[in-house]
């Protein structure tokens, strides 16, 4: 007890925490903060509180799952943003550093288990992707958009925000009638019938997902376009052919360090002489990191969050040429926050479809991600990529105008 008195006094200077211990006895951190209600949490065993101190987000995950770390007053988000507020990425100081005053080990295992062999791929696709289409209706836009969307005002309804990432990227591709379009990681097939509406352009969609493979299907034969936009259940590796553009949203975040360069080889290999690609990713602010074991073992297995400097090398080292960056540095937090909250509005639903300790998890899940937008290191990334650097324009006024026309 007198190194988690002495660990979290040092971490929670900003707000104010209470822990009660299993014995009942309260500690508290902190000091009172504008804006900032107090947290209070419980936990039921002693193992529980030891697991949180080894091992912090192992530990803290698996302990609100379980209902051994119990909220007293405020919800999951908001202890793990008055923790994360607390060592948030501006201020980070090596010496202070959380991970230092924790005494974290480096996780050896990290990298490998981000290897994604095509077998492994397909099943680490499953474990989250396949999870009942009702799940995501609860939470999602009425499009089913699980990716960051775009908050041309931080007001804007999710829905709102939702279309307007399509706009936005659809703008960067710089499509016209007749085209063909690559999606690769197509989720439930909302872009691609969008690029097709909006632009005429052809459009397939791959997937490793059959259950996002189904819906897809369904959508684009109930709009009557099912000749036009086409859904395979395909590796990006096994695909062959030449497509005028290229969007991939949402799944880079799947490929793995080790396979950055073969993927973009293969995209580069896809595309047209003249042909552009736009890539939407998560991205990691600071060094390269292998992501959590809790979040690799409970929803993202194989998942990776690249550094632009890891994108970018692979990008230089298969000639793909970087025609435009832009990082979204809010708008995921922003959309988190939307996802969470009506996550929290259907909690009877979930645990309906699931259980409770299935609802803690995915509640922790959004709650955690949130707040690594907001305070962490995660940010989004949207490169734009192409084989000749004659094939845009040279400014990025058309971006603009596309854009407008797009959302008017």
């Amino acid at each position: 007890m007198k190194l988690f008195q002495r660990v979290l006094g040092a971490a929670i200077r900003e707000g104010e925490l209470t822990v009660i211990d299993a014995a009942g006895k309260p500690f508290h951190f902190g000091k009172p903060a504008e804006g900032r209600a107090p947290v209070v949490v419980r936990f039921t065993t002693d193992k529980a509180l030891r697991r949180c101190m080894l091992s912090p987000a192992m530990g803290t995950g698996e302990a609100y799952m379980d209902g051994t770390l119990q909220m007293v007053e405020g919800d999951i988000h908001s202890l793990v943003d008055l923790v994360t507020w607390n060592g948030r990425f501006e201020r980070y100081d090596p010496k202070t550093a959380m991970d230092r005053r924790l005494h974290l080990k480096s996780d050896l295992f990290g990298w490998w288990r981000a290897y994604n062999q095509e077998r492994r791929s397909k099943r680490n696709v499953a474990h989250h992707y396949d999870l009942s289409a009702s799940l995501y209706d609860l939470f999602l836009d009425r499009d089913r958009q699980y990716s960051c969307a775009y908050f041309a005002d931080p007001g804007n309804s999710l829905d709102q925000a939702q279309a307007d990432k399509k706009a936005h990227i659809a703008a960067k591709l710089m499509l016209a009638p007749g085209q063909r379009v690559l999606d690769i990681g197509c989720g439930w097939g909302g872009l691609a019938l969008y690029l097709h509406e909006k632009t005429g352009a052809d459009v397939l969609g791959i997937t490793l997902s059959e259950e996002q493979l189904k819906i897809a299907r369904e959508r684009a034969a109930a709009a009557g376009v099912a000749d036009r936009v086409k859904f395979e259940l395909i590796d990006y590796r096994q695909l062959d052919g030449r497509f005028d553009r290229i969007v991939s949203v949402g799944m880079f975040e799947h490929v793995g360090p080790g396979h950055f360069r073969s993927y973009l080889a293969k995209c580069r290999s896809l595309l047209t002489d003249d042909g552009v690609m736009l890539l939407h990713t998560i991205g990691r602010m600071g060094r390269r990191k292998s992501t959590d074991p809790w979040t690799v073992k409970y929803i993202f297995p194989g998942g990776y969050i690249p550094t632009l400097s890891e994108i970018s090398e692979a990008a230089e080292a298969t000639r793909m040429i970087t025609s435009d960056v832009e990082v979204l540095r809010m708008h995921y937090g922003l959309t988190l926050e939307h996802w969470l909250r009506r996550t929290q509005a259907h909690r009877a639903e979930i645990e309906a479809l699931y259980d409770a300790r299935f609802y803690r998890m995915w509640e922790f899940y959004l709650a955690s991600s949130m707040t690594g937008f907001f305070n962490g290191q995660m940010v989004n990334f949207q490169i734009q990529y192409v084989r000749n650097r004659r094939a845009l324009p040279i400014t990025r006024d058309y971006m603009g105008e596309a854009e407008a026309k797009l959302r008017g």
